[in-house]
Order: structure tokens, then sequence, then C-alpha cells
């Protein structure tokens, strides 16, 4: 069937030109004008009727759509892009079965509009891909599932596949033909690429095994990183640190080095207060009556002397014990006390949580005095109030210390030595 058109076609076309009195010298080269500029007029109505008409008609459609797919893609100009791939097929079409005479023409031809093809469906497929992972991170799946990395990889074979046709055509070889000459750069390729590599590796253990995701909170010494994720792409990871600086972080870092990632506190309404105060061991000392009747008197430790001192007499009696040496029996001890003390204050205070791990301990002595340690867990996860919290607590318990006639430990300073002289 082409042949008859291309045929009729070409006898129209030259008898017409034999009849405006053309030479046999000028007929065949005004043919191929003429014929050449038939196929370009047909694939300009193509163009017009894809453009003006049918992408018109899709938008139309588009907005009457509820989805939200449907609107990216016309946003982006999907649409417009396979628009423009008609008037490649009318040309492809037209000069096979047009100017089937001149194959070198032909040749040509088919080779470019090959090369176009290409290049649009890369263009095509890149702007869908981007379409995907725009619909996708609006989900609330991509907060705990990112996939830029896996995005990027398949960008890359797509890229790549598209070189390696794009040089098999222009080289008139097979691509089979081209992968293997391509086997002896293995090596190099694997040394360009290797963090390339290595970042979509890690990126699907990143991925499938839930270590990092866009908005945590992660820290990691060894690269100064700080603060929250803002990006994971195929070969680095951003980190906004908490000074608003910006650290890079290689993907496979963080499967190959150790990051703390916050997540977990963040998850469990909880942030931990973890802080020591020293005393002074010298100021330690067994809690006489005056000092218990004085004790006894601060509201969160009535209850708690009161019971504990019966049972301390219980005990004295039962195992006649000598009052008149402190040494003897069981007594209280103004650091005791304290504790208690420190521990019915936090239990009272709103801002922390008295179900999750609740401690005030004493820790190993050392050459700075006692140190009394706040474990607890504060209710408020974000900085400002969680440091707020803290420091509340804290000046609370270093002003009450001297209630219970107690010293902080801090060596000694300008005015300790200018004390000692005067």
């Amino acid at each position: 069937m082409n042949t008859i058109i291309n045929i009729n076609l070409e006898q129209f076309v030259t008898e017409w030109l034999i009849k405006l009195g053309l030479g046999d010298n000028f007929v065949m080269p005004v043919r191929l004008i003429i014929i050449s500029t038939i196929v370009i007029l047909f694939a300009f109505i193509s163009y017009i009727i894809a453009e003006k008409i049918i992408v018109a008609f899709i938008g139309k459609l588009v907005k009457k759509s509820k989805n939200k797919w449907d609107d990216i893609l016309f946003e982006k100009k999907v649409f417009r892009r396979l628009a423009q791939i008609a008037p490649a097929f009318v040309i492809y079409y037209a000069t096979v079965t047009f100017l089937f005479d001149y194959p070198t023409i032909v040749s040509v031809v088919k080779s470019i509009i090959y090369i176009y093809l290409i290049i649009m469906g890369l263009s095509i497929i890149n702007v869908f891909l981007d379409t995907i992972y725009q619909i996708y991170i609006s989900s609330t799946v991509a907060k705990n599932r990112p996939i830029k990395g896996l995005i990027q990889s398949i960008k890359i074979f797509i890229y790549f596949t598209a070189i390696i046709l794009t040089f098999s055509i222009l080289l008139g070889k097979s691509p089979q033909t081209l992968l293997t000459g391509l086997g002896a750069l293995a090596a190099v390729l694997m040394l360009v690429f290797k963090d390339t590599i290595l970042g979509f590796v890690s990126s699907i253990q990143l991925s499938a095994n839930d270590m990092v995701k866009v908005g945590d909170w992660i820290s990691m010494p060894s690269h100064h990183a700080d603060g929250v994720v803002t990006e994971i792409n195929l070969n680095t990871a951003k980190v906004q640190n908490w000074d608003k600086t910006i650290s890079t972080i290689p993907t496979y870092a963080l499967v190959t080095e150790s990051f703390n990632n916050w997540k977990g506190m963040e998850q469990s309404g909880g942030r931990r207060i973890k802080r020591s105060i020293n005393i002074d061991m010298k100021s330690i000392k067994f809690c006489t009556k005056d000092m218990l009747n004085k004790f006894s008197k601060i509201q969160l430790l009535t209850s708690y002397i009161n019971k504990k001192q019966k049972e301390l007499d219980e005990f004295n009696k039962k195992n006649n014990v000598d009052d008149s040496v402190l040494v003897n029996g069981r007594r209280l001890t103004n650091i005791g006390i304290f504790r208690k003390y420190v521990e019915e204050y936090l239990k009272q205070e709103p801002n922390i949580h008295n179900d999750m791990t609740f401690l005030v301990r004493q820790l190993q002595p050392t050459e700075k005095g006692i140190p009394i340690e706040i474990y607890v867990f504060s209710k408020s996860q974000e900085w400002a109030k969680y440091e707020a919290i803290q420091s509340d607590i804290f000046d609370h318990v270093l002003a009450i210390v001297p209630e219970f006639e107690l010293n902080i430990f801090q060596n000694p300073t300008g005015s300790d030595f200018q004390k000692i002289i005067k």
C-alpha cells in the first residue's frame, strides 16, 4: 500500500513538473523538495491536532477529575510532550512512504527520529518519575519509607540505557555489542560510580530497616551533625544542625558508621533529664532531734520522717541500742532525707513523667564529692521547654541543699582564698 501511494505521488509530482517545462536534471531535486515540504506540512498538522485539540480536551477532563496524579502530570506538561511525539511518527512513516527512492535520506531521517524519540521518551519518563515521587511524599507512608534514592537509581539506569541506545544508533551497532565492549571498562566504572553504587545499596537498607527518615533528629559527631534530617538522596543526606548550619553526610555512612537517632525519644513522649550535683562529703552527718523536728515541718517530708523515725525507734528499742552514742543503731542522715525530698519534689512536678524511669540516686563518691543524680523524663520534648524544666528543677534543688545542712562541692576560687587570708 505504501509503495502504491509512493508511486502515485511521485508520478503525480513528476508529471506536474514536466508539464511546467522543468528539465530532467531538475525534476528529481525539485520533487524531493516538494515531497519533503508535504511531509513537513503533514507533521505540522498532526502537531496542531495533538497539541491544540487533543491536549486541550485532556486538560478539560483533568480539571473535572478529582484525582491528584493527573493534575500533576498535566502541570508537568507530560501530555504536551506526548503531543510532540506525533509529528515524529508522521515524519517517520511519510519519509518511508514518500521518499522510498532516497535510501540515504530515509536512513538519516530514521536515525534522527529514533534519537528524538529516545530523548522525548527519557523526558516523559523523568517527569513521570518526578510525579510519582511528588505524589508519594504527600502520603503518610513517605515519612517512614523515603524513596528518593530509589527514584534517582531508576533515573540513572534509564539515562544509561538511553545513552547506550543513542550510541548504538549513531554507530550502527547493536546495544549488545556496545555493552560487551563496556565490560572492559567495568572496573573503571565501578571506581567512578563507587559512591553512587554504595548510596544505592545504602538507600535500600535505610528504607527497608527504617533506620532514618526525613524529619528525624540524629546526632553523628564524626560528621559534625546534630539536628534534623532534611533530605536523603542517592549520594548524600542533609542535616540541618541546631545552629542552622547544614551538614552533608554520605548516604552509605549512615549504614557503615554509628549515629544516634532520637526518634525513639520523640515517640516515647518523654525526654530524659540526667544530671547530678556533687555534695561535699564533709557536710554529711546523722540527723539530730532538732534537725528532725525542722525537716518534719517540710510538707513533702512530714509523712516520710514520722513513718521512718517510728520504724527506726522500734528497731533500736528492740535491739537495746544505746542512744547516747550516735553510731549505735540505725539513724536518718541529712543526705538520705535530702534525696527523699528531691524524689517527692519531682513526683509532684507536673512536667515530669512518673510512669517512666524515675530515679534519684547516689553515685560512686569521687574526689569532687558524692554525686546525687536525677534521672527522670520530662513531658515536653521541645528543646526550649525541656531546658526550662530542667533549669527550674536544679534551681530549686541547688537552693534547697543548705536547708539540709549540706554543702555543694566546688573547687576553691579566688574569693575563697581571700577569705582565708582575711
